[in-house]
Parts: C-alpha cells; sequence; structure tokens
C-alpha cells in the first residue's frame, strides 16, 4: 500500500468519525435542551423525560432545527422565544461536546 492511499483512508476515517461525534453532539444537545425547557415548565421528573425523548425525535423529522424549534417555541409560550431558545441550544451544543469529550 503506497503513502497516498493510506493518507486517502485516514481522511476518511477522520471525516467518519467527525461526523459520528457531530450525530452524537447535537442529539446530546437535543436532549439537554428538552431538559432545559422542561425545567421551565415546571414538569415533574417523569415528565421531563418524557419531555426531552419528544424533543429529540422532534429533530429527526427534518435535517434542520425548525421543527424542533417550533415545537418548543408553542410549548414554552412567553416563558423564552425564539433567540432565547437558539442561544440555549448554542450554549448547550458546547456543553454537549465537552460531555461526550470526557468520556472517551
Amino acid at each position: 500500500m503506497n503513502t497516498f492511499q493510506d493518507r486517502e483512508r485516514a481522511f476518511e476515517a477522520k471525516f467518519a468519525h467527525d461526523a459520528e461525534m457531530q450525530f452524537k453532539a447535537v442529539a446530546r444537545r437535543n436532549r439537554l435542551l428538552g431538559l432545559w425547557a422542561a425545567a421551565l415548565m415546571n414538569k415533574s421528573a417523569e415528565e421531563t423525560a418524557v419531555y426531552a425523548s419528544e424533543i429529540v425525535a422532534a429533530d429527526m423529522t427534518h435535517p434542520d432545527d425548525t421543527d424542533m424549534i417550533n415545537k418548543l417555541v408553542a410549548d414554552l409560550g412567553d416563558r423564552a422565544d425564539e433567540t432565547t431558545i437558539r442561544a440555549q441550544m448554542a450554549v448547550l451544543l458546547l456543553e454537549a461536546k465537552e460531555q461526550i469529550l470526557s468520556e472517551t
């Protein structure tokens, strides 16, 4: 095997790893976002777990965050607007990535 093939395989492996890590980070961010929103709505522990799962599922229907954000805006009402939700999403994505990196 030559050097170019080795490099190509290494780049492909890195790309696959990075894509998997991003997927995991977004899924974890969505769960954390669901927990955050549930806390704003004063849900019980059981309701919080269910709600976090609903938020994760809401993001699975489209490749962008539109469905999930629309659900959160509707559910949260005057507790948080879209700008606040998007800001929280950014914070929680960083937190999710840190959590994943600390687990490896």
